[in-house]
């Protein structure tokens, strides 16, 4: 088991079924877990008008998307 996947679990995984108590404390915490990066987006009041942006932020322009587009068809 690698260091980085290791310290995500501060237990070994073997052992998280063993107990019925530990297995249904390890779901909450994945329900709560879900529960958290779900309720993080983004909500608007009229559906799905979040204007999309590029990594510094601005806006993307019609012609921009456009050009992605083609770009990802000729692929």
């Amino acid at each position: 088991m690698g260091a980085k996947f290791a310290c995500m679990f501060p237990f070994r995984t073997s052992s998280i079924f063993r107990s019925r108590w530990m297995a249904m404390l390890w779901a909450a915490g994945i329900l709560y877990w879900a529960y958290d990066v779900a309720s993080t987006s983004p909500q608007s009041s009229d559906g799905n008008s979040v204007a999309a942006t590029d990594a510094t932020g601005a806006e993307i322009t019609p012609e921009q998307a456009a050009a992605l587009k083609n770009a990802l068809d000729s692929l």
